[in-house]
């Protein structure tokens, strides 16, 4: 009924007087808009605009912030009248962001919270079995702030009149997306009909587990509201849980007030994991509100049963720190994941397919958590049911980020407690929910720039992060552990011995400091170099990451033909992050600096895919002590240079089979000693202990075998251990041999450690035998046989749903590989293939 509307925009103020309102309005010139949906994708289509995402056509939206938008639709009433206690809701899902709402020509209201629901009673306001004209008018958001003088709080900077908004921080620009702050009905719209009382919410976790996993407590907490005389009849809740095997279980609820709770024992329950470690089981909930024998509402939903803890206890083996993990159903995990940035700039848009085309790839890759960042949004329902479904935990930022927060304005905290307890109710019984975090960096950053002022432990928020956010999580939640910030813990929130911490070291050249020390920087090549990550005792990694380009053919969707070079202008447009030579100071450190595009997307590409390796393999080396690294970043909200390991079309980047490769679930990594040895460590996440035999082989790039043996290891489950050393004269290091490791058993995917940087390397490129068959109509098996080491070969094809069994990977001398390339949309022919190589 809501889907299809219109869309117009107006100079402020003149929507109305141009009689929008009107039944009989002629709308037949204004453009098509879905929902849920967005204003700048409808105005693309209407070909009122032209792409922003392309060439630097992002300045040309700039005028939609200086208009109202009007979204229009005649929808037919209701054929049948209310009955005596019911009622009708208009409810908005989303709304984005400072709406007035209009039904027959009359205000219902106004909201100015894109992040929950705006709900009408329009019981005596629609016409049932008539026509409806429904109206919304989206007013300029940045002519809705207050002059900067009447503030009341310090900002960070002038330029920040977003704090004021409940809407997706990013839009307004960030060092990785556009500013296209997006307009609209983002969210579903629907009428709701409901008879004399209804479900506010309800709450499923788990209380209890034995330590054997034979039994659980489950609690299902009923949230009611009676909002009519229902003629004497008593409230109550009939709540049937369904088992994955499907067995069910019953319970009746008696609602003597708003609230009650049903406490359930499952034996034998089948348990929710993180796909890594399990099957994540779901059950079916269904909870009938009925009064005497009426249904009067119904919810339905898949839960799952699941404790999740963050330990915070002293490590005694490190002291002073403390250790920063999950523990799932009594299990300490190690999280290997990364941030999740919007999936696209026009949040509207993001269809269940996207999801699950980014989220599916983030498990391909033995991710277990991702970090949804706290300038972007609470995702869209589909998102956080894939996450059940595919088992990957959520931690999740409230909407904070990087900046200082306007505390002192009622209006203002009682929009955001609003939001908070919306939000809490609507993801609390989620199984994949793993942490509620109040902010992204801004406790960090403003201790930080107020280092040596009276105010340096109070930026404005922490009335939010200290006080609103934690009670909604604690009084509606309950379950899920609460964290104040990312980073934050130790002397200084940023520390290495307590809580979680972002690494900007390696990239943007940070120096790690205490409270009260002044802020400083490195940024020369070895400043920047992702070796300092080997520096970092931190006890879990909520942020790290370095910048790279995306596929050429990303750049040439995007890109004009006479810009195609690196540092070009519409190059450089496409990278948010200033300066804009940042990343030549980390390739000139690793690869050189590149002198041809071609060059350009190789050279980021390997100096971000070897840190992010390296990176990854000293963290997970030090578990326990450290429990998880979220790199940053998984995705991204529009075509452009960027953290990220999955570009905005959907292409991996090096670094995201890199990291594939470094997040097996069982790892086998060398570290140089610091006397010149060489150490070789596995480390595992499996729950069981394991044996294999392992061979390590020192050997030039030319092929000549300087050492070479096989080993037993023992793999204890869920650890890390040191499991050969071997001294310099034994295992000498050189520019000219690598170390290699493989598993006998098939354990864990083969590892190299080379000596020097890729730059300083003594080689020479050698070119791949290459042989290509079709398995299918779909599918090509492509088998290369190395002559001599060769470094970095990947396979292209320029269709993002091309699949790769493995890609970016290295082939040792006389070694032979075959790849299976595949795509489930479209044929694949050996011509739409390239190998590519250094």
């Amino acid at each position: 009924m809501f889907e299809r509307w219109k869309v117009q925009d107006f100079p402020p103020g003149e929507g109305l007087a141009a009689g929008v309102l009107g039944s009989e309005y002629d709308d037949s010139g204004w453009a098509d808009v879905p929902v849920p949906g967005d204003v700048h994708r409808a105005l693309l289509a209407a070909g009122w605009i032209q792409d922003p995402f392309y060439d630097q056509n992002e300045s040309g939206a700039a005028w939609m912030e200086e208009k109202e938008f009007w979204y229009r639709i005649r929808f037919p009433g209701p054929l049948n009248a209310l009955e005596p206690g019911e009622r009708l809701q208009l409810v908005f899902e989303g709304a984005d962001t400072f709406a007035t709402v209009y039904l027959n020509g009359h205000e219902l209201g106004r909201h100015r919270n894109m992040f929950r629901e705006a709900v009408f009673d329009v019981s005596g306001a629609v016409q049932f079995a008539h026509p409806n004209t429904l109206a919304v008018r989206f007013d300029p958001p940045l002519k809705q702030v207050p002059p900067p003088e009447e503030w009341g709080f310090r900002p960070w900077a002038p330029d920040q009149p977003r704090v004021w908004m409940r809407k997706a921080q990013f839009g307004y620009g960030w060092d990785w997306g556009p500013r296209l702050p997006t307009i609209g009905l983002w969210r579903p719209v629907r009428l709701r009909r409901q008879r004399g009382a209804c479900l506010r919410g309800v709450h499923f976790h788990t209380l209890h587990l034995e330590a054997d996993r034979s039994r659980a407590l489950v609690a299902v907490r009923v949230e009611a509201e009676q909002f009519a005389d229902l003629a004497g009849a008593g409230l109550k809740a009939a709540i049937t849980l369904t088992a994955p095997g499907g067995g069910a279980a019953r319970y009746s609820l008696p609602l003597a007030g708003s609230e009650a709770t049903a406490y359930l024992t499952v034996r034998q329950p089948d348990l929710w994991w993180t796909h890594d470690l399990g099957t994540p089981a779901l059950y079916d909930l269904q909870v009938d509100l009925t009064a005497g024998d009426t249904v009067v509402d119904t919810h339905r939903a898949q839960v799952g049963i699941r404790t999740i803890t963050l330990d915070q206890s002293v490590d005694v083996e490190e002291p002073g720190t403390r250790f920063f993990r999950f523990v799932l159903n009594g299990v300490p995990i190690f999280a290997r994941g990364a941030n999740w940035i919007p999936a696209d700039s026009f949040v509207g848009a993001i269809s269940e397919a996207h999801y699950a085309g980014l989220l599916s790839a983030a498990r391909d890759a033995h991710m277990n958590m991702l970090r949804v960042w706290g300038g972007g949004l609470y995702e869209h329902d589909s998102f956080y049911a894939l996450c059940d479904r595919l088992g990957l935990l959520v931690w999740q930022d409230f909407m904070f980020a990087c900046a200082a927060y306007p505390e002192h304005d009622p209006d203002f905290a009682a929009e955001v407690e609003a939001e908070a307890r919306y939000q809490v109710r609507r993801l609390r019984s989620h199984p994949c929910l793993a942490l509620w975090c109040g902010n992204n960096e801004n406790q960090w950053i403003h201790e930080t720039m107020r280092w040596d002022q009276p105010d340096a432990h109070h930026v404005p928020g922490l009335l939010y992060y200290n006080v609103i956010l934690p009670r909604a999580v604690a009084g509606l939640d309950g379950a899920v552990p609460y964290w104040p910030g990312s980073p934050y813990g130790g002397d200084d929130h940023n520390s290495q011995t307590d809580g979680d911490r972002h690494n900007w070291n390696a990239w943007h050249g940070g120096i790690d400091r205490c409270f009260g020390d002044p802020p400083g920087a490195d940024r020369s090549p070895e400043g920047v170099s992702f070796r300092r990550y080997a520096e970092d005792q931190g006890r879990f990694i909520s942020e790290f990451g370095l910048h790279a380009s995306p596929v050429y053919e990303t750049l040439r969707r995007v890109i004009p033909d006479d810009q195609r070079f690196h540092h070009s202008p519409s190059l450089d447009h496409h990278n948010k992050d200033n300066p804009k030579d940042k990343g030549d100071a980390l390739m000139a450190g690793t690869t050189g600096l590149p002198q041809t595009l071609e060059e350009y997307i190789d050279f980021s590409m390997i100096a971000q895919a070897e840190g992010l390796k390296f990176g990854i393999e000293h963290y997970r080396r030090r578990k326990p002590h450290c429990s998880g690294t979220l790199l940053w970043q998984l995705n991204d909200c529009w075509p452009v240079l960027s953290w990220s390991v999955i570009d905005y079309y959907g292409f991996g980047k090096a670094g995201y089979f890199y990291v594939r490769r470094a997040y097996a679930p069982i790892l086998a990594s060398f570290r140089p000693a610091e006397d010149g040895g060489l150490e070789l460590w596995i480390t595992s996440d499996r729950l069981e202990d394991l044996t294999d035999f392992v061979t390590v082989r020192l050997a030039t790039f030319g092929g000549d075998t300087l050492h070479e043996e096989t080993l037993e290891v023992s793999i204890p489950a869920n650890s890390s251990h040191m499991v050969a050393r071997w001294p310099a004269d034994e295992m000498p290091g050189g520019p000219d041999r690598y170390a290699a490791v493989r598993s006998a058993g098939g354990l864990f995917p083969a590892n190299r450690h080379f000596f020097a940087m890729i730059k300083d390397l003594a080689r020479t490129p050698a070119e791949p035998e290459v042989r290509i068959a079709a398995a299918d109509e779909h599918t090509l098996h492509v088998t290369l046989t190395a002559p001599a080491y060769t470094y970095f070969v990947h396979l292209i094809v320029p269709d993002e749903d091309t699949r790769y069994s493995d890609n970016y990977f290295d082939l040792e001398p006389g070694e032979t590989r075959t790849i299976a390339v595949s795509n489930a949309a479209r044929p694949l022919t050996p011509d739409m293939l390239a190998v590519r190589w250094r």
